[in-house]
């Protein structure tokens, strides 16, 4: 029998079921309140707002403002908002986020609604791109797996999300979006996803790459344009589909641009991308050093972390001239290597030079690693001797091939490196540095790391001397053998090859190299004078007070060799040789920056007479190849090095606003070149400053000119136009009283 429910009872009801709605209402308001006190786990704070925490990409930035390289975790560098194509934006709010602009973190209407369709089993995301930003900047674990810690989880992105809306405007929280996103291949952020997938810049993307990067953010793996292509494509046109829909594509654009092909430029993100890697590698380390010792601090008292902490590293490097430089060293070493490959063709580079080949093993990663898993000798030595998958470096590219693990180490040992640098003699900026011939294979910096015999490139230094205490360009020696005495030793006598019979003079010994004139000269000066001079022009390794420094016995490295002879460049002065110009936080705060050091080394006068005999090396000297090969009728000075048995080769040529060094030879100096004729400096080296200068001075935007050397303004009473020449009547005594013996 039914009963009518009275008027009182229907007030009891409805009284009933709005105390419940407003208890439950008050109950779910103070759980987020509580939740935004982190009673239930702790939340970021306002300062965490504004600074929100993300592994972003430190950037190394070359002298022209392009971005060299980064070092990083997560392949990550921010952007601006007016830096991101409408082509983004509209893709990403058409598909993630309709009601972007209108609701205030989150959209109610959308979740309701999201709820009602998951209920009848058709399974959708509610999540606003401010809720979204929210997760991928303060979970660091992503989405929770478990259904009620994921309850959890987004309510806290809830109240994550109004406090975004709360401090930032919707163009801010849409940008931190795309800098935080991951789009899978180790691109992390709209910029580092353009380059990757694209190789161009987020303001450039068109409306198909647009949606394709979009698209990603339903399922990284399985809409992966490299591993899912087809997939890729559908989502793509899916996401153009409701750009369609939002009225952000007219219907027949669409019809045009579902047509197109994915059109990738795909370069996968790795830390040795970019120009310049053995230079990044170098800088890294500097830069370490240099915070550690200047105790250069976050905020919080806390290191800097280069590849976590989005710097930028402003540097010296000229961008077309590194890559002037890297294509004229791949361009010649190719052709180097084949005839090195050839003067041993039919003979046996590795006889007796079993040392060398053991030593090769044990420096190698897979004999360290072998070590490392416990393995003995014999079975070390029997991995090297079985065949096996290994992927070698050539110059046409990396092969795959099945050898034994000894056979590729004799393969490199075969392998020619080569390393150069250029810098500005005046300001001592360094603008183009190749450490090396590929950096994934050869990690070892040889341009300020590694240092090696200098061979015939030391010799100036021992002219400059001589030239500061009387001597003139145009004094001629007998070109005959030179006895020095050693206190408690054997006298030194050097060697000479390709003699030239007769009395010279200094400057036809400097452009043809001659020994015998370069040991008179030190018997003159000593090799006191000569080692001090060296050290003043910023040799840092040992240079002993010994006669053969005069013809290169020490070690130096390109770095200091090339700031050496900028000395002769500009002026007598020596300039340090720098590659950091500042470094920026990540909000463009200047945390460092760097002034290179400036000292006289030599007289200007005897400079500007160096220059010009080291123009004669190249006008009609053994660095003249400079001029009939290559073409370069530039005033352009330089000298050639050849060390004993052809184990290194140099080239350094000075202009007025250029000093580029060049060296070249085996990672061991037992494999070298047979015949001075190949393995000299002249067809090791130079050819390679030849092409880079070639390249310089065709490049307009460079704006190196082809002007001369400037005399000094008080004249040059040094004569070095031998058609003028009086011979000095210069006494050993006078010179040694000058030089303080």
């Amino acid at each position: 029998m039914n009963q009518k429910l009275s008027s009182a009872d229907i007030r009891k009801y409805n009284l009933s079921i709005w105390k419940v709605l407003i208890i439950g209402i008050a109950l779910f308001s103070i759980f987020i309140v509580a939740i935004g006190y982190g009673v239930f786990g702790d939340l970021p704070s306002f300062r965490d707002i504004e600074h929100p925490k993300s592994n972003q990409a430190t950037e190394i930035v070359s002298e022209d403002g392009r971005v060299m390289g980064t070092y990083f975790v997560q392949n990550r560098s921010n952007i601006s908002y007016p830096e991101i194509s409408p082509n983004v934006l509209n893709a990403l709010i058409s598909t993630e986020d309709a009601r972007f602009m209108e609701h205030s973190g989150i959209d109610f209407k959308r979740t309701f609604t999201i709820i009602f369709y998951n209920l009848i089993g058709k399974k959708q995301g509610a999540s606003t791109i401010t809720q979204q930003l929210a997760l991928n900047l303060f979970s660091e674990e992503g989405r929770e797996k478990s259904f009620f810690k994921r309850i959890m989880q987004k309510f806290k992105e809830w109240v994550i999300a109004v406090k975004l809306e709360r401090n930032y405007t919707k163009e801010e929280i849409i940008t931190m979006y795309l800098n935080t996103v991951d789009f899978g291949n180790q691109a992390y952020g709209i910029k580092s996803a353009a380059r990757v997938y694209f190789n161009t810049t987020p303001d450039k993307l068109s409306i198909p790459e647009a949606a394709t990067l979009v698209g990603l953010q339903k399922g990284i793996t399985r809409y992966s344009p490299t591993r899912n292509p087809d997939r890729s494509l559908t989502r793509r046109n899916t996401v153009m589909a409701m750009m369609v829909k939002a009225d952000l594509l007219t219907p027949e654009q669409f019809d045009i641009e579902k047509q197109k092909p994915l059109g990738l430029k795909f370069n996968a993100a790795n830390v040795s991308d970019g120009i310049a890697p053995y230079f990044r590698s170098v800088l890294k380390s500097e830069v370490k050093k240099v915070f550690k010792e200047r105790s250069i601090l976050k905020a919080d008292g806390t290191p800097y972390d280069l590849d976590r902490d989005g710097l930028r590293i402003y540097t010296t490097i000229n961008y077309d001239m590194q890559v002037h430089a890297e294509d004229a060293q791949k361009e010649y070493m190719k052709l180097l290597q084949a005839q090195f490959e050839k003067s041993w063709k039919g003979r046996n580079i590795f006889k007796g030079k079993e040392l060398q080949i053991d030593q090769g093993i044990k420096r190698s990663d897979r004999y360290k690693a072998l070590q490392l898993e416990g393995k003995s000798l014999e079975e070390i030595k029997k991995d090297f001797n079985t065949p096996t998958q290994l992927s070698l470096f050539t110059w046409k590219g990396d092969i795959d091939t099945l050898m034994k693990p000894i056979d590729s180490v004799k393969y490199y040992k075969m392998l020619l490196r080569n390393a150069m640098m250029a810098m500005d003699p005046q300001t001592g900026h360094i603008k183009a540095w190749v450490g090396g011939i590929d950096f994934d294979h050869f990690k070892y910096d040889q341009v300020k790391m590694g240092t090696r015999q200098v061979g015939s490139i030391a010799k100036p230094f021992t002219y400059a001397v001589a030239i500061d205490n009387g001597y003139s360009p145009c004094f001629s020696v007998p070109n005959e053998p030179v006895s020095i005495d050693i206190p408690g030793g054997e006298p030194w006598v050097p060697r000479s090859v390709s003699v030239i019979p007769g009395e010279i003079t200094l400057q036809k010994a400097l452009a043809f190299s001659q020994n015998y004139v370069t040991a008179y000269l030190m018997k003159q000066v000593g090799a006191k004078a000569v080692a001090s001079l060296a050290h003043r022009m910023g040799i840092t390794s040992d240079v002993p007070e010994y006669p053969s420094i005069s013809l290169g016995s020490f070690n130096a490295s390109v770095y200091d060799m090339v700031g050496a002879f900028s000395v002769f460049a500009n002026k007598g002065v020596w300039t340090e040789p720098t590659y950091i110009l500042r470094i920026e936080d990540k909000n463009g705060i200047v945390i460092y920056d760097k002034r290179p050091s400036v000292h006289p080394a030599l007289n200007e006068e005897v400079a500007y007479v160096m220059t010009r005999m080291l123009r004669g090396v190249v006008q009609n000297g053994t660095g003249s190849r400079v001029v009939w090969k290559y073409g370069l009728k530039a005033p352009i000075g330089g000298k050639t090095g050849t060390t004993q048995n052809n184990s290194d080769g140099w080239f350094v040529g000075i202009t007025p606003q250029l000093v580029t060094g060049v060296w070249t030879g085996s990672e061991d100096r037992a494999f070298h070149f047979s015949s001075t004729r190949d393995g000299g400096g002249a067809n090791t080296a130079l050819p390679i400053f030849a092409l880079f200068m070639k390249r310089v001075y065709a490049n307009p935007k460079l704006k190196i000119s082809k002007e001369d050397f400037e005399a000094p303004k008080n004249g040059v009473s040094i004569v070095y136009d031998c058609n003028q020449y009086q011979p000095l009547d210069t006494t050993k005594t006078e010179i040694e009283d000058k030089l303080g013996f």
